[in-house]
């Protein structure tokens, strides 16, 4: 009776394992689409990402680069201070969208140029996207906010 037992708790061990690596299996499978890594400007120079990569874009708008065209289309050029990425859009844009403010923008780079399909931007005044603020950060380009 006792190895019935030993015999039954080892193959119910076996099922489980199967099973925690199979759903472990689909998730990631089901995730892989889904997840959009950040990169700034400079990291895209550095280290230019694939074809078929979908990811995030962030940093600041660069003063007198937004082009409006027919429609809804606009272009923009995102800079860190180091590097910039010419941005093309299709839809509506935030209403805080401006030039000089921080953005994030999703989309792929398609020669040399990142096509968006979603632009966010910053709440208020004193806003930016963590991913924003540590990229200027790190290239020695960003300043606190002053307290009001």
């Amino acid at each position: 009776m006792a190895g019935l037992k030993k015999k039954r708790r080892i193959q119910m061990i076996s099922i489980g394992m199967v099973l925690l690596a199979t759903s472990s299996v689909l998730i990631g499978f089901a995730l892989k689409d889904g997840i959009e890594f950040f990169r700034s400007p400079t990291q895209i120079a550095e280290n230019r990402p694939g074809p078929n990569e979908r990811f995030r874009v962030g940093g600041l708008v660069e003063v007198d680069s937004i082009v409006r065209g027919e429609g809804e289309a606009i272009t923009f050029t995102v800079t860190d201070g180091n590097e910039a990425v010419n941005v093309t859009f299709t839809g509506i844009l935030p209403d805080l969208f401006s030039e000089g403010q921080g953005v994030v923008a999703t989309g792929k780079l398609i020669d040399d140029v990142f096509v968006a399909t979603e632009i966010l931007a910053k709440h208020d005044e004193n806003y930016m996207p963590k991913e924003v603020i540590d990229a200027l950060k790190e290239q020695g380009v960003y300043e606190e906010p002053a307290e009001s």
